[in-house]
This record gives C-alpha cells, sequence and structure tokens, in this order.
C-alpha cells in the first residue's frame, strides 16, 4: 500500500504517436520529433530510356537469287541522370533524416513519395497522415 501511495500523486506525460502529415495538393510536410527510421538505402533520380529505329536496305549477294528487303534497325539507349542512393542507418533522428534528404537535393514532392515508400517498406517507425 505504500508503494501505490507513493506512486498515485506522480505526473506522468504520455508519449505522443510519431506521425508525419502530408498535404499532397501543396507538398507541405510536416514531420514530428519523435519520428525513427530504420536503416534503408533510397534513390532518386530519372530514367529516360530512348528508342529509334533507322530502315536500313538487305542486299543479298550476286546471284543468290534473294530479295532485297527494308529491314529495321532498332537502337536502345537508356541514360540515367541525376541519380543518388543515400544510406539512412537506423534510429536517426528527424534532423539527420531530413539533413541526409536534402544532401540527396530531394525537392518537397519527392520527399513525399520517399517517405511513402520507406513506410511501405517497414522502415519509418511513424503514422502517415496524407490531407
Amino acid at each position: 500500500m505504500a508503494l501505490l501511495a507513493e506512486i498515485e500523486p506522480l505526473q506522468i506525460e504520455p508519449d505522443l504517436p510519431a506521425k508525419v502529415v502530408i498535404d499532397d495538393r501543396s507538398g507541405v510536410i510536416v514531420i514530428g520529433r519523435d519520428v525513427r527510421v530504420a536503416t534503408v538505402a533510397v534513390a532518386q533520380g530519372n530514367l529516360t530510356v530512348t528508342i529509334s529505329e533507322t530502315p536500313q536496305v538487305s542486299q543479298p549477294g550476286a546471284f543468290s537469287r534473294g530479295r532485297t528487303r527494308v529491314v529495321p534497325r532498332t537502337r536502345i539507349g537508356v541514360q540515367e541522370e541525376g541519380v543518388k542512393l543515400g544510406v539512412v542507418d537506423e534510429g536517426v533522428s528527424l534532423r539527420e533524416l531530413v539533413d541526409g534528404l536534402n544532401a540527396l537535393g530531394v525537392g518537397p514532392r519527392d520527399l513525399i513519395s520517399i517517405l511513402q515508400a520507406i513506410k511501405a517498406s517497414g522502415a519509418i517507425q511513424a503514422e502517415i497522415e496524407v490531407m
């Protein structure tokens, strides 16, 4: 009883749940101070795929009874611009998360996608509310 009498008057502040609030229309992101992230790698950039086709003539050898035909010559090119990969270590704070994403040159629209992908992977320890 004496222990209960000592514990009862103690004032306890409950922890607030870690939360990220996103306004998709305006690109506003608010991240609470209790947000923690497990180890995760983040890539952000643009992938450009170009396909070009140039018709060419295929000439058969002399006396081969073949026919001259037009055949397609297809070229496929892949170019990645601005691709950056960053590793976010486990248990990083809000400040470290924001600094790391800013170092990658991530804008608000990309940050929204990245945060949602991190949440989908199970690496963010926070509730994400999209307005």
